[in-house]
């Protein structure tokens, strides 16, 4: 009984050459280049079985590679005195057959030369690569190599046999090609199993990203799924391109300190200038994926595919913790040579890499730029969706123009990844009405982008008021006007235009409403942020004002924090509770008092976003906050036209009036504001119900004494006219 080994392996026993393995004999289409290399290690292994078949005393033994028989003792002792004795391998180049390392050098420009300038590979290496990647393209490798192995079940390379195969000795230098600094097992393009093993019978193993690559697959790995995608540039240029570009070209990480969250297209318009687009890595997918193998991977893909890598953001990594640092360490270090590019709003601190970056400083986006990056991110949600568009022009192109798309999202502060999920619902909401998308359906979508984070800090309030329902002076309506115009502006003004320079002072806007209760402070508040098209947080006290030392001031840097990040109107009521004055220090309370007041101005200061301080006494806030103040909008009580607006708006067109009743004498005579005039309407709403009969002065003047009462005022017959006895006694009392 004969051992079988395939046609492959009569092949090599009856004639010295053998048909190619190449694209036309039916294995897998590929580079041509793989393919010729590939029949060169063919060529090498069958003169390997061609000699160890001449040297086996019994070649046909059915049960070689399961036993070690007396003549394969002898003839491995006699085989050892020329290993270690430096000479050549049996089946080297002095043996007469063809070495694999003797062939030409790949061409440039294909995979292989790119594989080879990637990874820094010499040509044993190549050769190694080769060898150990043969049976993942022909099944008849499996085999041969098991009979080279001496046992059929190993069916892979192992490091003893390619370096057979390339014509080097066992003992010499070429086993250091496999230590874990040489380029094939630091690159990822070649694992080692079984180290339990000896070296030179350790398995061989190419990644299947690896293959498939050299196969002409340019899928990104699997194993980065969720973590890195292939970008797909498509910003328009930006001043810092060309500067990024060059940074980048020169290697070592680069650091885009990014405070409008817009650096991420623009690092990869700088990195897919002058090659293919990068990688893009999720930095809270990385961080929450903390493995040193999926590092690897990613390095090994962005040499795969000659491409660079983009990170960000910075700040989603957490650096500041030890471990996340380590993480960004690591990753610096893997992608040593490979272009990367960082992007985040913190301060790049040395520690995070051996290697510090060039730091770039990022322009906040201008008006048109702010405008195109929309309009891109709409016509990107509109592709999937133009097929369930109906014929009326669901998501038609010019639905908004570019001046209202522009004005439409002037005010808001929101990423790239915002932004892009904010179309996509804006999108999405047009459909399924059968209408264009307009204004409304963006600032409800980039509403809906706000972090939970502040609404458990503060009680969020959805704005359903609007200039109509204010009655306010002149002068107070112009400073609401203003507050909003500084809100949709301050990044023209303060960030392109440079009117804010140094002093560390932020973007924010911060306005002071002041007023006796119920002028209207916070009613205006809402008005301003309907016409910015946010959200309201207003600021509780109790969740802020902590008895313990210190724990106020952390407070309110949470609240703040979050705030920051989202597009809403940020109120504290009441704020000459928090922002009083400073007094001199007689004892501890003092001084922790000043600490507090101390803090709230430095971090007032450097807000970033729209901040509302309502006080019914101005005098006591701290005079330091004055400066700090961008608008001073003053509440003065109703005059008498405006008490008449407002009892008639109050009790609105629902509510039957009778005909006794009588406005003008109320707007005359009762002194209220409009909080109080609202809750004598809503009295008198009630008494008229009880009674089943249209509302009269009778329950209104009777909700108007109950208002005095409440407020400790004197219910004087002077005020309250003939109508006062209508409610007898009682009423006076």
């Amino acid at each position: 009984m004969s051992l079988d080994l395939g046609p492959a392996t009569r092949a090599a026993q009856a004639a010295p050459t053998a048909v190619p393995v190449s694209a036309t004999d039916g294995a897998p289409a590929g580079p041509g280049q793989l393919w010729e290399r590939l029949h060169r290690v063919e060529q090498r292994v069958r003169t390997a079985v061609r000699e160890r078949r001449a040297e086996d005393p019994d070649p046909d033994d059915p049960y070689r590679g399961q036993y070690l028989g007396p003549e394969a003792v002898d003839r491995i002792l006699a085989a050892s005195a020329t290993v270690h004795g430096g000479g050549t391998a049996p089946g080297g180049a002095a043996g007469g057959s063809t070495a694999l390392g003797d062939g030409p050098a790949p061409p440039p420009g294909s995979r292989l030369a790119r594989l080879v300038d990637a990874f820094g590979l010499l040509p044993v290496d190549l050769d190694i690569l080769l060898v150990a990647l043969a049976p993942d393209l022909d099944a008849r490798f499996e085999q041969l190599y098991g009979y080279l192995n001496d046992d059929l079940t190993r069916r892979r390379a192992t490091i003893g046999l390619a370096l057979e195969l390339c014509g080097l000795p066992g003992a010499g230098a070429g086993r250091f090609r496999f230590s874990v600094r040489a380029p094939l097992i630091a690159g990822g393009l070649l694992e080692v199993s079984e180290p339990e093993r000896p070296l030179l019978s350790r398995t061989l193993r190419v990644p299947d990203r690896v293959t498939a690559h050299l196969l002409g697959d340019d899928e990104p790995d699997g194993a980065l799924a969720g973590v890195a995608h292939r970008a797909v540039p498509g910003a328009r240029p930006r001043p810092p391109v060309e500067r990024l570009r060059a940074a980048a070209a020169y290697g070592g990480p680069v650091h885009l300190l990014d405070r409008s969250g817009t650096a991420g297209p623009l690092a990869v318009a700088a990195l897919a200038a002058d090659g293919p687009p990068p990688l893009v890595v999720d930095a809270a997918a990385l961080a929450a994926r903390p493995s040193a193998g999926v590092v690897r991977v990613l390095a090994r893909e962005a040499r795969l595919g000659g491409c660079g890598v983009v990170l960000g953001p910075l700040d989603r990594l957490e650096p500041e913790r030890p471990e996340r640092a380590a993480l960004l360490r690591e990753l610096c270090a893997e992608l040593a040579g490979v272009p990367l590019i960082v992007y985040g709003p913190q301060v790049w601190d040395p520690a995070w890499a051996r290697e510090s970056p060039v730091v770039v400083t990022v322009p906040p986006p201008d008006a048109r730029d702010r405008a195109e990056q929309w309009a891109r991110a709409l016509a990107a949600a509109r592709t999937p969706l133009s097929e369930e568009a109906s014929t009326e022009g669901a998501l038609s192109e010019g639905a908004l123009t570019e001046k209202e798309l522009a004005e439409a999202v002037a005010a808001y502060r929101v990423d790239q990844e915002q932004v892009e999920r904010a179309a996509a619902v804006a999108a999405r909401t047009a459909v399924a009405e059968r209408r264009p998308v307009r204004a409304e359906d963006l600032r409800a979508a980039v509403r809906a982008q706000n972090a939970a984070g502040l609404a458990r800090l503060a009680r969020r309030i959805e704005p359903a008021v609007g200039w109509a329902d204010l009655v306010l002076p002149d002068p107070t309506a112009g400073r609401l006007r203003e507050l909003v115009l500084r809100a949709r502006h301050r990044d023209q003004v303060l960030g392109q235009w440079r009117m804010r320079p140094g002093g560390g002072r932020g973007n924010g806007v911060i306005a002071l409403f002041a007023g006796e209760s119920g002028t209207g402070k916070t009613m205006s508040a809402e008005v301003v942020a309907a016409e910015l098209g946010m959200e309201l947080y207003v600021v509780d006290l109790s969740t802020v004002v902590d008895k313990y030392i210190g724990e106020t001031e952390k407070n309110l840097e949470r609240i703040f924090t979050e705030a920051a990040q989202v597009n809403g109107v940020l109120l504290f009521d009441e704020a000459d509770a928090l922002f009083g004055k400073r007094s001199q220090v007689k004892d501890a309370h003092d001084r922790h008092a000043n600490v507090e007041t101390a803090y709230l101005l430095q971090r007032m200061e450097s807000f970033e976003g729209i901040a509302v301080l309502t006080s019914n006494l101005r005098a006591n806030l701290d005079e330091a906050f004055t400066r700090r103040l961008d608008v001073i909008a003053e509440f003065p009580l109703p005059d008498e036209a405006q008490r008449r607006v407002l009892w008639d708006r109050c009790l609105g067109p629902r509510l039957p009036r009778g005909d006794d009743l009588d406005l003008d004498f109320c707007a005359r005579h009762f002194e209220l504001t409009g909080g109080s005039i609202r809750a004598c309407a809503v009295s008198a709403a009630y008494l008229a119900a009880g009674t089943g009969a249209p509302l009269g002065m009778a329950q209104l003047v009777a909700a108007v004494v109950g208002e005095y009462r409440k407020l400790g005022r004197l219910v004087l017959e002077s005020e309250f006219g003939p109508w006062l006895g209508v409610l007898g006694e009682g009423g006076r009392g």
